[in-house]
């Protein structure tokens, strides 16, 4: 894997797409006759990201009802890649699921290409820094896609990723992202007492995800540079966002989905108070964003990867006749102001979300229908975006400026020698946004 040299340019990419929102790939697209590729009733995915998260979606793929079969894998490195293949031959053992051979197993920057060009169904789960890359290529080729949460880490990401969304649309292509509280029964019980007017209109709301954080990845011998952020991804921000954009995203989410609009401007502060190691790489471990939108509700936003506080991981969303509290334990309850109790929901036995994103998105392919949920999710990651940019700047940023000023923060290309977007010093210490002085946007709109 060191020795690779194939670089892909991130120049060419944005070209690419270019092309691609100019017309010459929105010819539409029948979903019947592009259901299955190689002649069978079965449904091909390919599995491009073979993680943790990539292992997971994967599995709940080929758990849902329809005759679903594996047989293409792309990720970067060997390791992940067999320990995925592993640990889903050993899930299906007795089935015909896993369908792939040595040959159908893709390793480095570009295996994505020979993956996606084998399936049906792409399922999307590298780090979100290459989404906007491989959900471009997938539309393209006429495949669709399941793809998880965040759709891209900065503003020239979530532009792409909305261009190719009005391609997928116009093929009739099924888009689902991995925001899988909107297949969440709790969720989706309460939103529609929301909708009944229970609690008149939403002015404001509190988000939040404060946990302790997630794994490290310690350098290795002999990594380059690009290799050893690679596999510590979540903590440079043009692989993951921070974790207000990977993480808090969910929490977001579930604000402007109820809500029912994106956020005008946002304002807020955020620092490394307890992670401060070179381990995390430059990204906070707590913001705190005030998201004003269009009908003038605001939302308190709230994240945090500190040790030994207080965890929530919820949403409170306050409206004119009443509340609601939401979380992802399948507790829905909504109240008057009085204390009376308008709605309860009881979900004990509520199925598994993340499955059901999957039983939906199959279904909806086997039967001809078309799921499009790639713009709202581009939206919403540039809301969390938006707060990213409002915490590493100290200054209120407009929706409108962050998604059209908004600096570009990946590299120009990609290969296991070239050098990534921020570097260490001397020391091994990555520059960090300091408030009051990060600039975040461009002077003029970026083309």
């Amino acid at each position: 894997m060191k020795n690779e040299k194939h670089a892909l340019s991130r120049r060419n990419f944005c070209k690419n797409t270019a092309i691609a929102a100019g017309g010459i790939l929105t010819v539409p697209l029948d979903v019947a006759a592009s259901a299955h590729v190689l002649g069978d009733d079965s449904i091909k995915i390919a599995l491009v990201g073979c993680g943790g998260r990539g292992t997971g979606a994967a599995a709940q793929a080929l758990s849902t009802k329809e005759n679903v079969k594996l047989v293409a894998m792309a990720d970067a490195f060997q390791d992940r890649l067999d320990s995925c293949y592993d640990i889903l031959s050993t899930k299906f053992v007795d089935t015909d699921k896993i369908a792939l051979k040595e040959e159908d197993k893709h390793l480095g920057f570009d295996g994505y290409k020979a993956a996606i060009d084998k399936a049906d169904v792409v399922i999307l789960t590298t780090p979100p820094g290459f989404r906007p890359l491989h959900f471009e290529y997938a539309v393209s080729k006429n495949k669709h896609v399941f793809m998880e949460k965040p759709v891209a880490t900065d503003a020239q990401g979530i532009r792409s990723v909305l261009e190719t969304a009005k391609i997928a649309k116009t093929k009739k292509l099924n888009v689902v992202v991995g925001l899988q509280r909107h297949y969440q029964k709790n969720y989706l019980a309460c939103l529609e007492e929301v909708r009944a007017d229970k609690i008149g209109q939403i002015v404001s709301g509190q988000v939040y995800w404060n946990s302790a954080g997630v794994w490290v990845k310690e350098r290795q011998e002999n990594q380059t540079e690009m290799e050893y952020q690679m596999r510590n991804w979540y903590y440079f921000n043009w692989l993951c966002g921070d974790h207000i954009v990977e993480q808090h995203i969910h929490n977001i989410d579930v604000a402007n989905w109820f809500i029912g609009e994106f956020p005008v401007h946002a304002q807020g502060m955020g620092g490394r108070e307890v992670r401060k190691g070179k381990e995390y790489g430059q990204i906070f471990d707590h913001h705190f964003v005030e998201f004003t939108y269009p009908s003038g509700a605001v939302i308190s936003s709230q994240c945090r990867h500190q040790k030994g506080c207080l965890d929530n991981v919820s949403e409170s969303l306050m409206g004119t006749k009443g509340k609601i509290y939401l979380d992802s334990q399948n507790k829905g309850i909504i109240t008057g102001y009085n204390g009376t109790k308008i709605y309860e929901h009881q979900g004990a036995n509520d199925p598994n979300p993340y499955q059901t994103e999957h039983d939906v998105l199959f279904d909806s392919i086997k039967n001809g229908g078309v799921i499009s949920d790639a713009e709202h999710a581009a939206k919403t990651t540039m809301t969390a975006i938006l707060g990213r940019m409002a915490t590493y700047s100290g200054q209120l940023i407009t929706f409108e400026d962050a998604l059209n000023k908004g600096r570009s923060i990946m590299p120009d290309e990609y290969s296991w020698d070239a050098m990534p977007p921020v570097t260490p010093d001397a020391d091994g210490f990555y520059p960090i946004p300091v408030p009051g002085v990060t600039k975040v946007l461009e002077e003029k709109k970026i083309n």
